[in-house]
């Protein structure tokens, strides 16, 4: 293994989050060819170790495990530039996007675009679905788990972070009976550094604690502790504590709560801001960015809508990705060993099996209202469009972003036909 300097991985830090398109998968897959096969800065082990971990964490697993690489090769400063540029070109980018897509999405050709984006979106969802089923469902429980949490979310609109609860304990009660005996743990040098200890744990928690809510009690402060924003920063940040599986798992309960409970965006506006996020460098998780930016974009109170919604978007992105860096700043010297263990294996096991009935709600949530937009009026292209971009994701020759910019160019050209 050999050791960059602070400059070299700042560097390498930058042009990742310039370059993380593809979803985790994808995003994991650069990460693990440049740090561990062509640079040699991280070892297989311990990045894999890393990655199992990383997967039992709320939030983004991909940011995190650049977090935790950071932090193994420089320390707390490493992990914090490394998780920050991760996700800062993205939610430049998709700031630009909303204010684009908010000032202008009236706009004829705008509006078209969108219209072929959105069943291309839907058969994303779709795709995602087969894609983590494949990998997750591999005995009974598993499918029983993924059955259960579809019909709880869909029919019985039980709460996301209850489902969640609810699988991680069957899983770790069933993987309690079937542990085996624990591999024994070899501190990595990063580990011999970093001993951990109780007053490390409280003054990691005490600040990140500090910072989490420091902007959130400001706010408070100057525009009232009822304000838009005020309401987005507990919202996500209490989103952020349950982000198991990724975005399209959260954006049931986001879309729940968002579109149903608060008001902020529409059902048709979060389809709109999910084509915009997948577009875009780093987590899917920024499109949560997008709905804190257009609640505060429509509810503006005193302030104007462009100062309104960056504030609304900046908030959200705050609280949605600093309890990353708790998470793993908090965890990391115990990584290695953590990553192994049965019981918390067994309830990421669980969890992600019932991540799929809920990524699978999604997609019918979406098709719900991408193909019957209105009260008995059933769009044919829409239909008809979705189809065909499955099929293009599943022939596994065209790429998403393809498949996006076909849709956009579709929805244009049947704008021009009409």
């Amino acid at each position: 293994m050999t050791s960059p300097s602070f400059a070299e991985a700042f560097w390498f830090w930058l042009k990742l989050g310039f370059i993380s398109f593809g979803g985790p998968a994808g995003q994991i897959a650069i990460m693990h060819t440049e740090l561990v096969e062509r640079k040699k800065w991280i070892s297989e082990r311990r990045f894999l170790n890393a990655l199992n971990f990383c997967m039992l964490l709320p939030g983004p697993e991909a940011m995190q495990l650049a977090t935790y690489c950071g932090w193994s090769l420089h320390g707390a400063r490493g992990g914090i530039v490394a998780g920050a540029l991760f996700v800062l070109p993205a939610a430049v980018l998709l700031w630009a996007l909303s204010w684009l897509y908010a000032a202008h999405g009236s706009v004829a050709w705008v509006t078209a675009v969108f219209a072929g984006l959105k069943p291309a979106v839907t058969a994303i969802v779709a795709a995602a679905v087969i894609r983590i089923g494949r990998t997750t469902l591999k005995k009974t429980p598993q499918w029983f788990a993924a059955a259960a949490a579809f019909v709880a979310i869909f029919s019985l609109q039980i709460p996301f972070p209850a489902i969640i609860a609810v699988a991680a304990l069957v899983g770790w009660w069933l993987a309690i009976g079937e542990s085996a005996s624990a591999t024994p743990h070899v501190p990595s040098s990063r580990e011999l550094l970093t001993e951990p200890s109780w007053r490390r744990s409280l003054k990691i928690t005490a600040l990140s604690g500090a910072l989490w809510w420091a902007p959130i009690v400001a706010l408070a402060l100057w525009q009232g502790g009822g304000s838009v924003w005020v309401r987005e920063a507990i919202f996500f940040s209490k989103a952020a504590m349950v982000t198991f599986g990724g975005a399209y798992a959260v954006l049931p309960y986001v879309g729940q709560q968002a579109v149903e409970t608060h008001g902020w965006i529409t059902a048709s506006q979060m389809l709109d801001g999910l084509a915009l996020a997948e577009t875009t460098p780093g987590p899917l998780i920024m499109v949560l960015q997008f709905v804190g930016f257009l609640g505060g974009w429509q509810n503006p109170g005193n302030l104007s809508p462009l100062l309104a919604a960056t504030l609304g978007a900046a908030i959200t992105t705050w609280t949605t990705f600093l309890p990353c860096f708790l998470w793993i700043l908090l965890c990391a010297p115990h990584i290695d060993r953590l990553g192994r263990n049965p019981l918390l294996s067994g309830a990421l096991t669980m969890v992600t099996a019932a991540v799929v009935g809920v990524v699978l709600n999604l997609a019918v949530w979406f098709g719900w209202h991408v193909f019957l937009p209105e009260p008995g009026r059933i769009d044919g292209f829409a239909i008809a469009w979705a189809v065909l971009s499955f099929a293009a994701l599943q022939s596994g020759r065209v790429g998403m972003l393809t498949v996006l910019a076909l849709s956009a160019l579709a929805g244009v050209a049947k704008l021009w036909l009409a």
